[in-house]
């Protein structure tokens, strides 16, 4: 009978690694270490040997300690040995802006990490897990792995934290060496709420239209149609959104005001009109979304009045 200690060793690779093999039995003849690296010949009338490796140098070994007992009985046993790496690195992949209730995808990778069999890639929003991976892999040597965490955005999740940990699971817990976790990313949630801009104008010849938009938004808008009256949109970027209506007789200008309090957008609206005689060859009217027929109309009287009262003025200045 004869055992060895550790009866299973964890190393890391290039790392030294020692055990020793004991034996219970006054029968025994002698004892060795057979393995490729610090292998220990037959030793006579000992029972118990010691086995060393300076720096562990494969990904797979098996050093196997055997008895040559009197009667001429051979018993061995071999010393289970783990090699290890960890990760050379731990990173986030596919980070963006997500929209509310848009489902999205982050994936985690892992670099050069052994044995893959026994890592586990966990995934943590805040202080919550929130999932964990293992693998299937038969390879000891080091391999990339990855890891799909996806998820649906709601309101609540704008600045929430999320991040992954790359741990090989070879010790009992509180042992060896701590997991290697990535950068966390910050989520930033946009409002799916869709609010619309209307720039509406009547005039002869009809007017044509450009929209302005705030420096933050013109790389989302960029390939977009603005061109048009109404605008309708998301407008997650808070700021002031110009349009402008033109012909040959004149121009007008809106200006919208968004900004973004908590659970909505609202918009804040002001108007810089031309020249009297522009007034006289052509008639603008704008509105916001929510404004009634009703309303539209008072507001068409109302530019009315005062254009008259402005013609006048510029009848009696002349």
């Amino acid at each position: 009978i004869f055992d060895n200690f550790p009866p299973r060793d964890v190393v890391r690779f290039g790392d030294s690694l020692s055990a020793n093999c004991t034996s219970l039995s006054d029968q025994i003849e002698g004892m060795g270490w057979e393995s490729p690296y610090g292998g220990v010949d037959l030793t006579q009338g000992v029972t118990s040997l010691p086995f060393k490796i300076d720096s562990v140098p494969e990904w797979e070994i098996g050093p196997m300690c055997y008895t040559n007992s009197r009667d001429g009985d051979q018993c061995t046993k071999l010393l289970p040995v783990t090699v290890y790496k960890m990760p050379d690195s731990v990173s986030l992949k596919n980070l963006s802006t997500v929209k509310e209730g848009q489902q999205f995808a982050i994936q985690c990778d892992v670099v050069n990490v052994a044995p893959a069999r026994n890592l586990s890639i966990v995934w943590h929003r805040g202080n919550k897990n929130l999932s964990s991976q293992t693998f299937d892999e038969s390879s000891p040597s080091p391999v990339s792995k990855s890891s799909v965490l996806t998820l649906t955005a709601h309101r609540d999740d704008d600045g929430a934290e999320i991040w992954c940990e790359a741990k090989l699971n070879l010790w009992p817990q509180e042992q060896g060496p701590p997991p290697v976790r990535s950068e966390a990313h910050t989520l930033t949630v946009l409002s799916g709420e869709k609010m619309a801009l209307n720039c509406n104008a009547t005039g002869n010849p009809l007017p044509s239209y450009h929209w302005q938009f705030p420096q933050a938004a013109q790389e989302t808008y960029k390939n977009q149609g603005v061109s048009h009256p109404i605008v309708t949109r998301p407008f997650e970027f808070p700021g002031v959104y110009t349009c402008t209506a033109s012909n040959t007789q004149g121009t007008v200008t809106k200006y919208f005001t968004v900004s973004k309090p908590p659970g909505k957008f609202s918009s804040v609206n002001s108007l810089h009109f031309p020249s009297c005689y522009t007034l006289s060859s052509m008639s603008f009217f704008v509105s916001s979304l929510g404004i009634g027929p009703r309303a539209i109309v008072g507001i068409v009287i109302a530019v009315l009045v005062i254009c008259i009262f402005v013609g006048i003025c510029c009848k009696y200045k002349r």
